[in-house]
C-alpha cells in the first residue's frame, strides 16, 4: 500500500530540483544503471556508497521487469528523503507512465488507479540529466538535440528531445538519426553522438537503458551501465568519478561490480 505522506514529501523534494542536476566537483560521483525492480542491487549500492563522501546518480528505470519494483522504489524514495543532496534519481522511460504508456509495465498495471495516477504524476517530476564540470553528462538514453546544456532544463515532457533522453538507443556505426522511433525506440549513430558531444563541450556520456549495447561505444566516450538482474545473469556495474579526475573519455571513470 502506498505511503501517501511519504509520497507527498518525496514529491515536494523532486519538484524543487532542476531537470538538469549540477553535480559537485568535490565529491565522488557514483553512477548506477537500470535497477528495474532489483531491490537487492539497490540496497547493496546504498550500503557501499551512501555516505557523505559520495553522491549517487541513478540513471532511471526503477520499476517493472524485476521481482520487487515497489520495494526498490520505496528504498530509493526513503534514501532521497533522508539525504536529498546525496542521491539523485533521473527519469527513465519506465518512470514516464504519466507521459507515454508503454509495455511491459507489470508494476504500473498492478496498482490501484488512484495510486497509479499519483505515483506516475510524481515520477514525471524527476530530473532528466546530471552534469559534472569534468565534462560528464549522465542521463537514461540518448543525447537531446540542444544548443546549450541549460536548455535541458526546459525540455518538455513528451517532446522529441524528451523522447531522445528517455527512450533513445545508440548504434555502433556511422549515421545520424537511424530510426526516428515513431513506433519504437529512436536510434542514433556516431555522427549524431559526436556532433552533440562537441556542441555541448562534453567528454563522456554515462547512460543505461539499452541492455544489448556494448559497455563502451564511440571510442570509449559512451558508457552503458546496468545494475539489475531483471535481464538475466550479467555483471552488475556502477561507475565512479573521483574528484580531480581528468576526463578524456568514459573509460576514465572507475568501474565496480555490485
Amino acid at each position: 500500500m502506498l505511503d501517501w505522506a511519504k509520497l507527498a514529501r518525496f514529491r515536494e523534494v523532486v519538484a524543487g530540483e532542476s531537470r538538469l542536476v549540477r553535480l559537485p566537483p568535490d565529491k565522488a560521483i557514483v553512477f548506477v544503471g537500470d535497477t528495474h525492480g532489483d531491490r537487492q542491487a539497490t540496497e547493496e549500492v546504498l550500503r557501499r556508497f551512501f555516505d557523505a563522501r559520495h553522491v549517487l546518480v541513478f540513471l532511471g528505470d526503477y520499476v517493472d521487469r524485476g521481482e520487487d519494483s515497489g520495494g526498490n522504489l520505496g528504498v530509493l524514495m526513503a534514501a532521497k528523503l533522508a539525504h536529498p543532496d546525496r542521491i539523485f534519481l533521473l527519469m527513465g522511460n519506465h518512470e514516464a507512465w504519466a507521459v507515454a504508456p508503454f509495455t511491459p509495465a507489470d508494476f504500473w498495471r498492478s496498482l490501484p488507479s488512484r495510486e497509479e495516477r499519483a505515483l506516475a504524476e510524481t515520477l514525471s517530476l524527476l530530473p532528466l540529466a546530471a552534469h559534472h564540470p569534468a565534462g560528464v553528462l549522465a542521463l537514461h538514453g540518448a543525447l537531446p538535440d540542444v544548443e546549450r546544456l541549460e536548455q535541458i532544463e526546459a525540455v518538455a515532457l513528451g517532446s522529441a528531445n524528451w523522447r531522445k533522453i528517455t527512450w533513445g538507443d545508440w548504434v555502433d556505426g556511422p549515421g545520424y538519426c537511424l530510426d526516428p522511433g515513431f513506433f519504437g525506440r529512436p536510434a542514433y549513430g556516431r555522427d549524431y553522438f559526436e556532433e552533440i558531444m562537441g556542441r555541448l563541450g562534453l567528454k563522456a556520456l554515462v547512460r543505461a537503458h539499452q541492455p544489448d549495447a556494448p559497455l563502451y561505444l564511440f571510442g570509449g566516450r559512451c558508457l552503458t551501465l546496468f545494475t539489475s538482474r531483471a535481464y538475466g545473469p550479467r555483471e552488475l556495474r556502477v561507475a565512479l568519478l573521483y574528484p580531480g579526475t581528468q576526463v578524456r573519455s568514459a573509460a576514465d571513470l572507475a568501474l565496480f561490480e555490485i
